[in-house]
């Protein structure tokens, strides 16, 4: 393929599966409790992303270890009796790939990832290990009962900025149609290197880098055992609306 480099293709295995907690129509009803912690969630993958109970913050899972990515922009490995209300792990496996040999932005580099992959009517999981020129990032602060709905809860969030920035983009691709399951589209938290900084990425310019791709096969659904998940009315109307002005779409 011409462009920034080579594509690589692997076969395929059958079982590449997500575990997910909750889901994103609870999250945005303001659900922000759960009851699995990091170290069962961490049995379940070796990367992915999500929040923390309260909304405190975001996750990165990054080779087995969950970082929390906190609102002033700093990051700590997170303990292993801490809760998630909504986290996605999986093992990840570079199954297709390509090199970027120069400067992109994330509106063409999911361009490019749904050219290589066939389109985003499937879900895919997608590893970026680069160097960014530019990579603006929010990161939600904690929040207090009674809970507001997650479109409240990310109006005022810390936005911040990393330049000359080496790291690694973990994201998920899902389809649209699961818009009431998980974050619909492209979901992409960062960490750099020195595990110091990172946050939910609204845009970014990778300037050179591997972009590795692994397929998912299943998803495996884990729901809250809580009495507020129980009795909440998830009401799902213009939940595609909500979503994007939550993720800053």
């Amino acid at each position: 393929m011409s462009g920034d480099g080579h594509v690589t293709r692997v076969d395929p295995v059958d079982d590449y599966a997500v575990y997910q907690t909750s889901t994103m129509a609870a999250l945005l009803a303001g659900l922000y409790d759960g009851d699995v912690t990091i170290a069962e969630l961490l049995t379940h993958g070796d990367f992915g992303l999500g929040t923390f109970n309260g909304l405190d913050g975001g996750m990165v899972v990054v080779d087995g270890v969950c970082y929390h990515l906190r609102d002033d922009g700093s990051v700590s490995v997170a303990a292993g009796t801490d809760l998630t209300p909504y986290a996605a792990v999986m093992t990840f496996a570079e199954r297709e790939g390509f090199d970027v040999t120069q400067p992109t932005t994330l509106a063409d580099l999911t361009t490019r990832i749904d050219q290589v992959t066939g389109g985003e009517n499937l879900p895919v999981a997608v590893r970026v290990e680069g160097t960014f020129s530019t990579i603006r990032t929010r990161t939600v602060s904690a929040q207090h009962r009674p809970y507001p709905p997650l479109v409240e809860a990310t109006a005022h969030e810390a936005v911040g900025s990393l330049t000359d920035s080496q790291g690694t983009v973990a994201a998920f691709r899902t389809p649209r149609l699961e818009a009431a399951i998980s974050v619909a589209g492209y979901h992409v938290h960062y960490i750099d290197h020195a595990r110091a900084h990172g946050g939910h990425v609204l845009d970014l310019v990778l300037t050179a880098g591997r972009v590795s791709i692994c397929p998912i096969s299943e998803l495996r659904l884990v729901l809250p055992d809580t009495a507020a998940y129980r009795d909440a009315d998830l009401e799902i109307g213009d939940l595609a609306k909500q979503e994007q002005q939550a993720e800053g779409a």
